[in-house]
């Protein structure tokens, strides 16, 4: 597959799991007033959520495509929110997620591998009784790992590393099966992430 076609794939698939999120969503939402109840939702201290994810491209990466896995500590820092008519919340989240990617463009057989440190700023808003969402726009911080740098005539001539900061910008939901506990789904840029979190 080439790595256009693979960006049109992601877009496509992006827009899907935007549309996925917003139907279960509003239909959790449906004749629930959860939203209208300022302060109504679960106090905690932190959330705790490990998760597996997907990431994509990076230019030394043949599928433009990465799986890994990670975790995020989130902060409340406002229990009522930037709008005090609605049921939201505003934390600090942070995180370290680590992504390989196979089948570099430079070298044939070899492997890559990123970690990303996000740090963002996360509004919930308490949607219905078991239903959340979130914004999360912050910054990501990288750094890669490469097997080998290629000469020209193709040997391998050192193990190079990149460190850098990109932006970052997700929207996720959440299914809270309790006051402790709920699946958890973002999407977004750098990564999409499925995991669980625990609210202690």
């Amino acid at each position: 597959m080439k790595r256009n076609e693979n960006r049109t794939w992601i877009r496509a698939c992006t827009a899907a799991a935007v549309l996925l999120l917003a139907l279960l969503a509003s239909a959790g939402a449906r004749a629930d007033d959860t939203i209208k109840r300022p302060g109504d939702h679960p106090t905690y201290g932190v959330e705790i959520e490990p998760h597996a994810l997907l990431d994509w491209y990076v230019p030394y990466a043949n599928s433009d495509v990465g799986f890994g896995l990670g975790g995020r500590f989130s902060i409340p820092i406002v229990q009522n929110g930037f709008v005090p008519t609605i049921n939201n919340s505003v934390a600090i989240s942070f995180g370290v997620d680590w992504v390989h990617y196979g089948n570099c463009y430079v070298g044939g057989n070899c492997n890559v591998d990123y970690l990303h440190f996000p740090v963002v700023m996360q509004w919930n808003f308490f949607v219905a009784r078991h239903w959340s969402v979130f914004g999360e726009p912050g910054i990501a911080i990288y750094h890669g790992f490469f097997p080998c740098a290629v000469s020209v005539n193709g040997s391998c001539v050192g193990t190079p590393q990149e460190t850098g900061v990109e932006p970052a910008l997700f929207a996720g939901a959440r299914y809270h099966f309790n006051d402790g506990v709920s699946l958890t789904m973002r999407i977004g840029y750098p990564t999409f992430s499925i995991g669980v979190s625990f609210f202690p």
